[in-house]
């Protein structure tokens, strides 16, 4: 049996891939979607060469390690938006797995590395376009979820859900495909998500539904400033397990316009984790988003996890 992230046993994951493939590797592409590069030889050797760092990074502070498919654009809408029928999809979310199984298999590490299946919003991430009921986005992403389970995905994750019924609808395919299910919510600067509800009530309005399925909650894409403010709620603060934060402070319009990378400071970045860990008893999985790459989540390793072992 995998082992998987829970309170006590910490995790490492990933940082903003799609960010470093554009602004550091100087990679194309097309809206934004990372598993176009399994076909091209480069671009595979990029994102291995990315995951291993990842992998090593784990190696070196004794934890687990989150290792996320490269498939946050790979769902039917945003596929055939670049060109990709069904066929070719389920071909690239298959080939997402086996890499992400290859590289584990080779790691010295492989019985702590959960390999997670990746499920983006089937519209904007920054903005709740294409909304759907809980039903339809169930089975709009039973499909994806489904093409990952088959391919032997440990987990699943909801990553950047900017609203309430897609996530619910991810929660419930990820619950027939046999998979735990973990949401990561993105926030606004208010630390509300995009169409204004607050992260306190998402959460519970998940649980309501599915709160068996998913093991713990995330926050994604957005600035520590940002949703600092809003853990208080002492029932919502017990659920989140994980923080994928982005390096910058700008807001998602800002970030869409920007056309530099905003690294910030990975050193300040790491304390900003650290101002967390007082409200947040169960977190266990860290790792970064937008702007981040591994010196970012080495930093918040090196701060954060002697306070989250006790």
């Amino acid at each position: 049996m995998t082992l998987l992230p829970k309170p006590g046993v910490p995790f490492l994951t990933d940082a903003g891939l799609e960010t470093c493939l554009v602004f550091k590797e100087g990679f194309e592409l097309p809206a934004f979607a990372a598993f176009v590069l399994l076909d091209d030889p480069r671009g595979l050797d990029s994102l291995k060469a990315y995951y291993r760092g990842f992998l090593d990074l784990a190696e070196r502070h004794d934890t687990g390690l989150v290792l996320d498919m490269p498939s946050w654009r790979a769902n039917p809408d945003w596929g055939a938006a670049i060109g990709f029928d069904r066929d070719a999809l389920a071909a690239a979310n298959r080939a997402a797995l086996a890499m992400i199984a290859g590289l584990r298999d080779q790691s010295a590490m492989a019985d702590r590395v959960a390999l997670n299946a990746v499920i983006g919003p089937r519209g904007d991430g920054y903005r709740p376009d294409a909304m759907m009921t809980e039903q339809q986005a169930r089975d709009y992403h039973a499909w994806q979820i489904g093409c990952a389970a088959e391919a032997g995905a440990d987990i699943v994750t909801g990553l950047t859900m900017n609203y309430v019924d897609e996530a619910q609808g991810i929660a419930a395919a990820a619950g027939v495909a046999g998979l735990p299910c973990v949401i990561s919510f993105t926030v606004e600067t208010d630390g509300r998500l995009p169409d204004g509800t607050t992260l306190a009530e998402a959460v519970r309005r998940v649980d309501d539904r599915h709160g068996s399925r998913v093991p713990y909650y995330m926050i994604n894409c957005a600035h520590p400033s940002h949703f600092a403010g809003v853990l208080g709620d002492s029932e919502l603060a017990d659920r989140i397990g994980g923080i994928r934060a982005n390096a910058s402070r700008m807001s998602h319009a800002e970030l869409d316009e920007a056309e530099t990378l905003d690294e910030g400071d990975p050193d300040q970045l790491a304390q900003d984790y650290r101002d967390l860990l007082g409200d947040l008893p169960n977190l266990c999985v860290l790792g970064g988003c937008c702007g981040t790459d591994h010196r970012h989540v080495d930093a918040i390793a090196r701060e954060c996890l002697p306070l989250m072992r006790g």
